[in-house]
Parts: C-alpha cells; structure tokens; sequence
C-alpha cells in the first residue's frame, strides 16, 4: 500500500516539474526581451527560488519509521507449560533461613552485658561435685568454642568450690588442655576457687557480674536481687523462679534455643 502510494506522489512531482518547466522557460524569454537593471536582478532572484523549489521537489518522500516489535519474556508458567506460577522467595524467609553463627548468638543474647560470671561444676566439666574433682576432671567439648566466643564478647570468670589445692590444678589442666586459654579471652587467672558455695556467691558480687551461671538453686535466688541476668542449669524444669532468671538443661542449649 505504501509502495503505490509513493508512485502516485512520484508521478505528481514529475507532473509538476515539467508545468514549471514550461512556465520558468516562458517567463525568460519575457524578461530576456526588456533587459535592464531591475529586470536582470528580478531574473537572478527568480532564478534562485526555481532552484530551491526544483530541489525540494526533487527530494524523495521521507517514509515513517517503524518502530521494532517489542520481544515478550515468556513468563514461568509458560515454560512449564502452565501448570503454574515459579514460587517466590520473600527476603525475610531467606533471611530466617540463614543460620547464626556461634558469634551472633553470644552476641544477641548477651547483649548489653559487660562481664559474666560462670560455675564449673555441670556447667564447663562434666564432674558435678568437689569430690569428683578429687579423681578427674574432664571438659565438656560442646562448651569450648562457646564459651571462647563468650570471652571474646565480655569479660568472663570462672568459678568453683573445691576440697583441696590439687583439684584445683586438676581442673587448670582440664581447662588449658582443651583450649580455653589460648584466644587470650580467658586466662588462668580469671579461673577461682573458693573452700564453700558462700565463698562462690561473694565472689560473683564483688565482680558486680551481669550475668552470672549456676547450678546451685539456692545460689540463684540469693543473687537474683543483685544481679542483672541468671542462668540455672538444671536437668529438670524448676519454673519461674524470678523475672531475670532463665532455665536450661545445659549452657549450650540456652544459647542454641531462640
């Protein structure tokens, strides 16, 4: 269609340069018969326009662009065929989705505490008593990488009732051969001993802990006036014991539960 279109313009133009063709020759020979200045300059002048005018008709015609089809994406459920829709992952579910390290726990769950405080006994060894220590004493390895990133967190102590100066040694060795003092974090020193459980209970008020580990319950309640947070390791669930004292059957399981 555009094609025929064009001829017919095509054949106009022609059409109409051939009439001015004649007119322009007409009109020379007129102006060339009464020569004068004026009328030199008025040929001159037509002159120029004819040649305007003969180029622009001699143009071609501009034809309209025609804009590229736009491609379609084919869409999931036209791949499948369309069965269905492609499921979509929100960014929160991908997010919860993500395990925490052992760091970002310590870090959430301790948030805003500068030192804690932690029994040995059932807690850090897997002795429960001070006559235990008299034998053995043996690191419960789940702790140790916790409670490396504990020290590294907040300044940590260690603390314990024992029967005698050779348990103590025995529970320094147990502590060293599993690790816990080469980070820096922790260190022998920050590890106490005391000959009764009152002796334990001074020691964490005297280091104004915020957080503080026990397995004793009597401790805990002692303590719960004067110590930010609390935590009983206990075997069996003892309910609510106070507002800042949370429960758990080990100190691995309260840091692992959300």
């Amino acid at each position: 269609m555009s094609d025929r279109v064009a001829e017919h313009v095509g054949a106009l133009v022609r059409r109409l340069a051939r009439h001015l063709n004649r007119r322009i020759s007409d009109t020379l020979a007129l102006l060339l018969r009464h020569k004068s200045a004026g009328s030199l300059g008025a040929v001159a002048g037509f002159a120029i326009a004819v040649v305007f005018v003969w180029k622009y008709l001699r143009s071609p015609p501009t034809r309209p662009r025609r804009s590229a089809p736009k491609r379609r994406v084919p869409s999931a459920a036209a791949d499948s065929g369309g069965a269905g829709t492609a499921p979509k992952l929100e960014v929160s579910d991908a997010v919860e989705s993500i395990p925490l390290t052992t760091g970002q726990i310590v870090r959430k769950k301790l948030s805003g505490v500068r030192k804690m405080t932690c029994q040995i006994l059932g807690v850090i060894l897997e002795e429960t008593s001070p006559e235990d220590l008299q034998k053995h004493a043996t690191v419960r390895l789940p702790v140790v990488e916790l409670l490396l990133e504990i020290a590294e967190h907040c300044d940590l102590y260690l603390m314990e009732t024992v029967i005698d100066d050779a348990s103590e040694e025995r529970v320094l060795l147990a502590l060293e051969s599993a690790g816990l003092f080469q980070s820096g974090g922790l260190m022998k020193e920050k590890v106490l001993f005391s000959s009764t459980e009152i002796g334990r209970t001074s020691f964490v008020r005297q280091l104004e802990s915020d957080f503080h580990v026990d397995t004793n319950l009597e401790i805990i309640s002692q303590l719960s006036r004067f110590i930010r947070y609390q935590l009983y390791i206990s075997p069996m669930e003892a309910g609510q014991i106070a507002p800042n004292v949370y429960t758990s059957s080990s100190l691995e399981q309260y840091f692992c539960s959300p």
